[in-house]
């Protein structure tokens, strides 16, 4: 009996498609063609790796509905929302394809020799281990660094979204890219081990879970293979007493229950001075009031279902244990299956899960401080040091505060985002290295010193 991972909509629980696995002839066929691929794929010049780069740009727009489909199907995501992903990967391909030959160009050292410089060369297979919540946008942004730099992919995909994995595979086959380049593996956990420790793979990145990441972890060290990991976030949003609070309110909003609050990186936890609260929670709770959740392929829906059923009842529990210990619920905070009411949390302090857990949906903490050293206090205690943001009119007092915050990025009168332009990663147990940017892009390469002496 052959096994297979089902694509089920997270809005009714209809199975839409069903995936076979991988046999182990197939896996082990798929990393030989991983290994002939990157020794041709090495050598290949930026000129040509550009223009297939700007290939799946091109793709991506010409598929967009279908692909925003595929994606709001299988992980519950509104339609637009989708369409917005699928758009946020077409521009990553063409600001990489604009700069990644510069990224990648040798960088001389002035030192005791007729020439020294540093070379940035590709170092083989990475294996890309993604999650479900931005099925598309996850592996373009730690895809297509590396493919550019002349590595090449392997994808293990969350189950619940093989539908995605397979036409990201099929996407860039039709722009062009040799087979090999990029490859979808349709696996369980259980061979993990098995790929990352093959000869080919010389890297691992890593987005999911706490628990995910340090598995995952410690067989890349295990191995001696590098690894990069993106893990959770219970991100604080600072909101001082001198904010905009209507703005802050607008993007607090925004943060917390896009994707149905399903984003390692959004505003999770609410910090808000006791002067300008009422004001603050006013706004968000008229703002949550608005929402219309429902079936994510109808047009009017603004909040679509969690991704799986297990998903939102593990947040039924964190929101039921954080009442019993004295949170209180301003708005929502029913489920039915997947389908979880946004909702607000208020008095919540440290100590419950609303204030020390990711809270993984539409679920926002306020949490009332007394002045500004409170605020970066609670802000800090936390496990989690993904992004963070603080709302204020004074600008130099934002900036201030930002170098206190323990966070990988911190956005000031901004809503936090991950962007090809600048790296994004966090740091306690939100993980370590780096997606984006140059500094990404650098991550799974041999950074080689060659040194030319008189």
């Amino acid at each position: 009996m052959y096994r297979t991972f089902k694509s089920i909509n997270p809005f009714d629980q209809s199975i839409i498609a069903e995936h076979a696995l991988m046999s182990e002839q197939q896996l082990q066929q798929a990393l030989q063609l991983s290994g002939h691929a990157f020794e041709s794929w090495k050598k290949t010049g930026f000129e040509a790796r550009n223009q297939l780069v700007q290939h799946i740009a091109a793709q991506l727009r010409l598929n967009k509905e279908k692909f925003a489909r595929s994606i709001s199907l299988e992980m519950g995501k509104i339609l637009s929302e989708s369409r917005i992903e699928i758009e946020k990967c077409a521009v990553t391909c063409e600001y990489y394809a604009r700069h990644g030959k510069e990224y990648m160009k040798d960088e001389s050292i002035t030192i005791d020799a007729k020439k020294a410089l540093i070379a940035f060369q590709p170092i083989g297979a990475i294996f890309g281990i993604m999650p479900w919540n931005f099925p598309f946008w996850q592996v373009i942004r730690a895809a297509m660094p590396t493919i550019l730099a002349g590595n090449v992919f392997l994808l293990k995909h969350a189950p619940n979204v093989s539908m995605c994995s397979k036409e990201i595979e099929t996407l860039f086959l039709e722009a062009g890219f040799p087979q090999g380049v990029f490859q979808s593996l349709i696996v369980d956990i259980d061979v993990t081990e098995k790929i990352i420790s093959h000869e080919i793979v010389q890297g691992v990145t890593l987005t999911g879970s706490e628990f995910a990441g340090s598995s995952v972890a410690a067989l890349a060290g295990k191995h001696i293979k590098k690894s990069v990991l993106e893990l959770g976030g219970s991100d604080p949003l600072i909101v001082l007493d001198d904010a905009d609070f209507e703005s802050a309110a607008k993007v607090a909003l925004q943060s917390r229950m896009q994707n149905a609050g399903q984003s390692c990186i959004a505003s999770k936890r609410f910090i808000v001075l006791e002067k300008g609260r009422d004001e603050f929670v006013q706004k968000l709770f008229d703002g949550v009031k608005k929402l219309k959740q429902g079936n994510q392929l109808e047009e009017t829906t603004t909040t679509g279902p969690m991704a799986r059923v297990d998903l939102s009842e593990k947040l039924e529990t964190q929101q039921k244990n954080s009442v019993k210990n004295g949170a209180r619920i301003l708005i929502g905070g029913n489920r039915d299956q997947a389908n979880f009411q946004p909702t607000i949390l208020t008095d919540v302090q440290p100590g419950i899960p609303a204030f020390d857990e990711e809270m993984f949906g539409p679920v926002a903490a306020i949490i009332s401080v007394k002045d500004e050293a409170d605020a970066i206090r609670l802000a800090n205690k936390n496990r989690y040091g993904l992004g963070a943001s603080i709302w204020t009119r004074d600008l130099e007092r934002g900036e201030r505060i930002a170098r206190e915050i323990n966070s990988g990025a911190v956005f000031i009168n901004a809503l936090v985002k991950s962007d090809a332009r600048y790296p994004f990663g966090g740091v306690k147990k939100s993980g370590y290295g780096r997606e984006l940017g140059k500094y990404g892009m650098h991550e799974f390469v041999n950074a080689k010193t060659i040194y030319i002496d008189q």
